[in-house]
C-alpha cells in the first residue's frame, strides 16, 4: 500500500468503522467522541498490522465487557425516599482486573461512563502496570447535601456494587464528586458486607490502606508530563505563564507543582466562573483555595474578594487568558475549536490536560495543526491512576511506602509515559502525543486479547 493511498483508505475505514459504531450506540456523543478521536489516529497502524484487523479488534475494544445498572435508593435527612441509577462499566480486563473511578454528579450518564472506561483502559495500558479499564458513578449529586445523606447514598449503593468488585476482579476509586469522605462510606459499607479486609477501592485514608500521593497524582502527573514534553525540546516548565481550569483536586495540585518547578498559575476556576491573578497563586493564596474547596465548600469568587489585583469573570472559561501553558482541569469538552483558536493565538506553547477529554475534537485537531506541546488526558492524566495501582500494590504487600518513594515512582511512570508517546508520536522534528499515546496504549491491550483467541 502506497503511502498516498494508506491515507484515503484510512480515512473511509474510519468513516465506514464510526458509521456502524453509531448505529449500535445511538445518542451517546461522548462515547462516539472518545471513539473517533482514538479510532482516526490509530486506523492507519491497524491498516499495516493485517493481524489487528483479522481479529476485528477495533470491533471487540470499543465494546464493553459488560454494563451492570441498578437503582440506588435511599432516604435523605427530611424522610424523603429517594432513587438514583447507577452504572459500573466493565470495560475490558485484558491486562488486569479493571480499574477506575466512580463519579457522582447530575449529568452522569451511560455515554459519559463509556467515553470515560473507553479512555481508562488505554490510561492504565500506558502505566505498564496490570490494570484493566473500567468505569462507573450515579445521578447523584452530593453537592448541597449533608455527611448523613451522602452516607446513606454511599451505603446503599455498596449493597448492590459489591456484588461486581473485588481485589481480583474490578477496583474503582474515586472521580468527580467521589472524594475521600464517599470512598471512606463506600469502603466501610464493603467491610461491613463482605465480612472482609481488601484493597477493592483506591482513594482510601492513609489509616486504612491508603497511599501517600494518592489525592495529589492526577495534579502532579499532569504537570510531570508537561514537563517532560519540555525536556524533550530543551525547555522547561521555569518561567512559564500558567492557566489552569477547576480548583478541585487535580487543579490544587497541578497548580502546587507547577509552582515547585518555577511555573507561575494565574487562574483557577470552578462552574461559576474563572478568577485572573496576574500576581500568581502562590503557596499562600493556594491554601486558601484549598480551606474553600475542600473545608468551607465556597465559590472561587470569594478568592477575588479576598486578595487585590484580581478579577473575577462569571460564567466563563480562562482560555481567552494568555498564558504559555494551559493546564484544562476541570471537566470534559471545556476547550471547545474557538477556546482552542484563541490560546493558539495567544501563543501557547504547550497544553496538558489534566481533566479526562477536556478538549472537543476539533479543538485537538487545531492543536495538532499548530504543532504546539499537547499532551492529551490519556497520557497526561494518567498519574491518578498510576497511584492507585501502587495503592492496589502496597495493599497486597501489606505495607506502605512513603511519601518520597511513592512520587519517584510517579514520576519513573509519567517519564516512561512520555517516552511511549514519543516512541509512536515522533514525526519529523515533532511528536504527535495523540498518536503515540493511542498507538502505545492500544498494543499492551491487543496483543493480551489476540492472546487469549476468540473471546
Amino acid at each position: 500500500m502506497t503511502n498516498n493511498v494508506l491515507p484515503t483508505k484510512s480515512c473511509e475505514e474510519t468513516n465506514r468503522f464510526m458509521k456502524g459504531l453509531a448505529r449500535r450506540n445511538p445518542g451517546e456523543i461522548e462515547f462516539q467522541q472518545a471513539v473517533n478521536e482514538f479510532v482516526e489516529t490509530l486506523m492507519p497502524y491497524v491498516l499495516e498490522n493485517r493481524k489487528y484487523r483479522d481479529a476485528q479488534i477495533l470491533e471487540r475494544m470499543t465494546e464493553p465487557d459488560r454494563i451492570i445498572t441498578f437503582r440506588v435508593t435511599w432516604e435523605d435527612d427530611r424522610g424523603n425516599i429517594r432513587a438514583n441509577r447507577a452504572w459500573r462499566v466493565q470495560f475490558n480486563n485484558s491486562i488486569g482486573p479493571y480499574k477506575g473511578g466512580l463519579r457522582f454528579h447530575s449529568n452522569v450518564t451511560l455515554s459519559v461512563l463509556k467515553f470515560l472506561g473507553f479512555e481508562q483502559v488505554f490510561k492504565n495500558s500506558l502505566t505498564g502496570l496490570p490494570m484493566g479499564g473500567a468505569k462507573g458513578g450515579a445521578n447523584f449529586n452530593p453537592k448541597g447535601k449533608s455527611d448523613r445523606e451522602v452516607m446513606r447514598f454511599c451505603q446503599a449503593m455498596m449493597l448492590e456494587l459489591h456484588r461486581h468488585i473485588g481485589e481480583d476482579t474490578d477496583v474503582p476509586a474515586g472521580d468527580i464528586g467521589v472524594g475521600g469522605r464517599e470512598i471512606s462510606y463506600l469502603f466501610g459499607q464493603y467491610i461491613r458486607l463482605e465480612n472482609r479486609f481488601a484493597g477493592i477501592l483506591t482513594g482510601k485514608g492513609l489509616t486504612f490502606g491508603g497511599s501517600l500521593v494518592r489525592t495529589e497524582a492526577t495534579g502532579y502527573g499532569c504537570v510531570y508530563f508537561c514537563e517532560n514534553m519540555f525536556n524533550h525540546i530543551g525547555d522547561s516548565l521555569t518561567g512559564k505563564i500558567c492557566t489552569v481550569s477547576g480548583s478541585g483536586n487535580v487543579a490544587i495540585y497541578t497548580v502546587e507543582k507547577a509552582n515547585e518547578l518555577g511555573a507561575k498559575v494565574i487562574t483557577m476556576s470552578d462552574s461559576s466562573g474563572f478568577v485572573h491573578d496576574p500576581a500568581g497563586i502562590d503557596a499562600e493564596k493556594l491554601a486558601f483555595i484549598k480551606d474553600l474547596k475542600e473545608v468551607r465548600r465556597g465559590r472561587i469568587s470569594e478568592y477575588a474578594e479576598h486578595f487585590k489585583g484580581v478579577t473575577f469573570h462569571a460564567n466563563e472559561r480562562p482560555w481567552s487568558v494568555p498564558c504559555d501553558v494551559a493546564f484544562p482541569c476541570a471537566t470534559q469538552n471545556e476547550i471547545n475549536l474557538d477556546d482552542a483558536k484563541v490560546l493558539i493565538a495567544n501563543g501557547v506553547k504547550a497544553v496538558s490536560e489534566g481533566a479526562n477529554m477536556p478538549t472537543e475534537l476539533d479543538g485537538t485537531h487545531a492543536f495538532l495543526k499548530a504543532k504546539i506541546l499537547y499532551g492529551p488526558s490519556k497520557a497526561a492524566n494518567a498519574g491518578g491512576v498510576a497511584v492507585s495501582g501502587l495503592e492496589l500494590s502496597q495493599n497486597a504487600l501489606r505495607l506502605s511506602w512513603n511519601h518520597e518513594e511513592v512520587d519517584t515512582k510517579l514520576k519513573t511512570i509519567m517519564r516512561d509515559i512520555h517516552a511511549k508517546c514519543v516512541m509512536h508520536g515522533q514525526n519529523d522534528d515533532i511528536v504527535n502525543y495523540v498518536q503515540g499515546s493511542n498507538i502505545a496504549g492500544f498494543i499492551k491491550v491487543a496483543d493480551a486479547m489476540l492472546a487469549y483467541g476468540v473471546s
